[in-house]
Parts: structure tokens; C-alpha cells; sequence
């Protein structure tokens, strides 16, 4: 049964609204959009192009899949996904794919958000521009080599970073979907 359309809006802001259910459940939705997308942007050298930038909620820099919202422009509502996500891999990293296949959908945290966020595995990129976002944003780009991404990865968390664990969840569906040689990523 699908709820939500009668849930009272308790405050709404600028992107985010506050919602609470008949039975007392709070949450939160993006009412001007229409899902996130991620993308696992693989090289031709067999690097993860990861990106890196401050974020407000968590008070510190996180390593994160190029990633972005859909339907959030406005006259470009119906905007599909994999649009989006070409959208915003060239917007933040300065790369161009040519080859797009969606690796999972899920929910990015059930119990806040009604939010859908779609794993996009993007190759055969070609660098456009310098990316790093748009002016609002000051986005780093890293080219990590796929081995070492854990290794990498860990590295930053020492230096007080975050790292989103949609990264790993991102390279094992793409290792194990395509049954590469390469699908033993961590060693």
C-alpha cells in the first residue's frame, strides 16, 4: 500500500520538506526531484574517478561517486535518470562517457528519506573540461587506480575525511555483473 500523499508537511524550505505520518513517523522528502543518481566512472587506465568535496551535514570533506540530483532544473522536471547522470559527470569531474549501464536502484536511507538514489556504471570516458562542479560547488577530482581504492580510501579517513561506502557497493556490483577478471577488486 503506498502512503505518503496524506502525510502533513510539518515545514517546508527551500529543497526539503518535513514530513510526519498518521502514526507519528518523520521524514524528509525532495519535493522538486525526482530521484539522485551516482555514477562508477571507470577510465581506460582501469581507475575509479572519485570526487571529493565538503560537505555541510557532516561538518568535513567526503569521498564520493560523482553524484547528483534529476529533475531538479527547472523545465527539465521529466528529466530521465541516465540524462542526469551524464549531466553531472561532466559538470563535476570534466568527463564524458560513452558507454552507460544502470547497476542497482535502492533507497539512500529508509528511515529519513523517501529518496531513490541509481547506480550508474559510466566507461570509455573521455575528459571535456576541467569539472569541479558548479559555482555553488568546489569539487576536487581523484583518479584512483582500482586496486588501491580501498587503500586510498582508508588514507583519507585517517586524515578525517568521510568516505561513502557507495563506492565499494558501486565496484562490486560492477565487478560482479560483468565477470571480469578484474572482479576481485580489493586485492
Amino acid at each position: 500500500m503506498m502512503r505518503g500523499a496524506d502525510d502533513q508537511i510539518k515545514y517546508a524550505g527551500k529543497f526539503l520538506e518535513f514530513r510526519e505520518t498518521e502514526r507519528g513517523w518523520e521524514y524528509v522528502i525532495r519535493p522538486n526531484c525526482k530521484g539522485v543518481v551516482a555514477i562508477l566512472a571507470v577510465n581506460n587506465d582501469k581507475q575509479v574517478v572519485l570526487v571529493e568535496q565538503y560537505r555541510p551535514p557532516v561538518n568535513r570533506n567526503v569521498i564520493e561517486l560523482p553524484t547528483g540530483l534529476a529533475g531538479d532544473i527547472p523545465l527539465m522536471e521529466d528529466e530521465p535518470l541516465v540524462v542526469a547522470a551524464k549531466r553531472e559527470l561532466k559538470e563535476e569531474t570534466g568527463y564524458q562517457a560513452k558507454h552507460w549501464a544502470t547497476l542497482t536502484e535502492g533507497p539512500s536511507s529508509a528511515g529519513l528519506s523517501k529518496e531513490l538514489i541509481t547506480l550508474f556504471h559510466a566507461t570509455g570516458l573521455t575528459k571535456v573540461s576541467e569539472g569541479g562542479g558548479d559555482a555553488t560547488e568546489d569539487i576536487r577530482v581523484h583518479c584512483i587506480d582500482i586496486p588501491h581504492v580501498p587503500t586510498w580510501c582508508a588514507r583519507r579517513r585517517e586524515e578525517g575525511m568521510m568516505v561513502d561506502y557507495k563506492i565499494f557497493a558501486a565496484l562490486y556490483l560492477a565487478g560482479a555483473g560483468t565477470r571480469l577478471s578484474d572482479s576481485r577488486l580489493w586485492i
